[in-house]
């Protein structure tokens, strides 16, 4: 039976107002939805409902965008990525440490309960899983988490090697990338065939560097054919930019630009060292155009580049050239509402100047920047005809008082501490910050027997023979 619920004069509600294209607030206002499509946004809602919801000392807003995370095989590396680089490539790690600690197929599997956990937890009700490696069971796990989850499984067709710790090759299989781009074509068959409705499919040749420019051009064709999106990875290192420029005479994104693969449907993630980036010393100033003319949105992930000392240069200079931007988590935490504050901070930082990313800004990339990536127009947004799926937040919450503007509060202050209820579709997914469809609890203390595990063999795995400890020593030396 399909149920009408009302959420009855809540304090504050974030409303979608179509007629101006923004968010907007309204106070003492109800939202009511039947079954999993929202049927009224605004004050004294008069008709006839099922089950009622008390608003008051809530903010009812849509729930979280997530375009780029990699839940299966990043939580395994918490404690260990946070403050591990290397020096000779710029200060990543993208390219050896971090892959030492290799995922047993048990890890990707609690690993992906874990984040899916964290991302409800920070009010993402949509995320793109972009997975290297997809574990048994991936299809079933994405729709038990009740997230609205795009599938991404990724293929490319060569791998890295690190060489003295300063220089990236590449070892090429085209053969294996074929085979991987099969299977990720049966996973996205099956995502999209799942009876509940809220799985769906990406095209995700891997990164930039990793590709041959035939596959780029075949995967854009199964994407316009099957009306997906695609999304890779590049501008994400200065390692990539130089090889590229070296392999290609263009930088990543004028390649990228060049084999066709820029456009409406694609999402580059990461985008930071582009040629205009002051770490490239590059002689034209193409790509962020190149970008915005072709209707590319840029996955930006601040937090784990932050880390490594890396910013986008900037948020702001990436909106004003037209460039539709979303926010993703990458890696562990993913903690949606924590990179929000970062992107807004970074980009202050970088072009020293507060106005040069507002909170609206950045809630816009959360939502509707998000949903525009992914080409819908029923997600990221509370209005009529929209999917049900809204995060509620507890005024309550210490961190959320004094109470003048709440979503400052929640980015700035709060963050997923202050939210209350996840529901996606309609259904109830978190409740007073418990998620119902998983034991995210226990998934963590099984990942953490698997990273133990995995830690065993880092040594066997190192060019130079270093255990876990000397790649990635403690805070704090361990007393005699």
């Amino acid at each position: 039976m399909t149920i009408t619920t009302c959420i009855r004069d809540a304090d504050w509600v974030v409303r979608w107002n179509a007629d101006k294209n923004r968010h907007e607030y309204v106070r003492q206002a109800d939202v009511v939805f039947r079954g999993n499509a929202i049927e009224f946004v605004g004050r004294q809602f008069t008709g006839e409902a099922d089950a009622e919801i008390d608003g008051c000392r809530l903010m009812v807003m849509p729930g979280l965008v997530n375009i780029h995370s990699h839940p299966t095989n990043q939580p395994i590396t918490r404690a260990i990525r946070e403050e591990i680089a290397s020096p000779a490539l710029y200060m990543t790690s993208l390219y050896d440490r971090t892959g030492l600690w290799k995922t047993s197929q048990d890890a990707l599997y609690y690993g992906a309960i874990v984040a899916y956990g964290e991302l409800l937890k920070s009010g993402v009700t949509t995320a793109v899983d972009y997975a290297a490696r997809a574990p048994e069971g991936w299809i079933d796990l994405m729709a038990q988490s009740g997230l609205r989850i795009v599938a991404a499984p990724s293929f490319r067709d060569a791998s890295w090697l690190v060489l003295n710790e300063s220089r990236v090759e590449y070892h090429w299989a085209p053969q294996a990338g074929e085979r991987q781009f099969t299977e990720a074509m049966a996973l996205i068959d099956a995502a999209m065939a799942h009876p509940s409705g809220r799985l769906s499919g990406m095209i995700a040749p891997g990164q930039v560097d990793t590709c041959l420019a035939e596959t780029f051009k075949k995967a854009m064709a199964v994407a316009e054919s099957k009306n997906l999106i695609l999304q890779t990875h590049a501008g994400q290192t200065l390692p990539e930019f130089h090889e590229m420029t070296r392999r290609t005479g263009r930088t990543p994104i004028q390649w990228l630009d060049h084999i066709g693969v820029l456009g409406h449907r694609s999402i580059v993630a990461h985008c930071i060292f582009v040629d205009d980036h002051s770490w490239t010393h590059w002689h034209s100033h193409e790509d962020l155009a190149l970008l915005a003319h072709s209707g590319t949105t840029v996955a930006h992930c601040p937090v784990v580049f932050s880390r490594y000392g890396h910013k986008l240069e900037s948020y702001g200079k990436y909106r004003r050239t037209g460039i539709n931007l979303g926010i993703g988590t990458d890696t562990s935490p993913h903690n949606m509402l924590e990179e929000m504050r970062e992107a807004i901070v970074l980009s202050r930082i970088a072009a020293g100047r507060v106005d040069d990313a507002t909170s609206a800004d950045v809630f816009n990339a959360a939502t509707i920047g998000g949903a525009k990536a992914l080409g819908r127009d029923d997600i990221g947004r509370l209005a009529p005809g929209a999917k049900a799926d809204l995060v509620l937040v507890d005024l309550d919450h210490p961190l959320m008082k004094p109470g003048r503007d709440p979503l400052r509060n929640l980015i700035f202050t709060a963050a997923d501490r202050a939210v209350k209820h996840v529901y996606v579709d309609g259904i109830l997914r978190m409740q007073d910050g418990i998620v119902l469809s998983m034991d995210c609890d226990g998934a963590a203390d099984k990942l953490e027997t698997e990273q133990k595990a995995s830690e065993l063999s880092v040594a066997t795995l190192d060019a130079n023979n270093r255990d876990g400890l000397e790649i990635a020593p403690p805070v704090l030396p361990m007393a005699d």
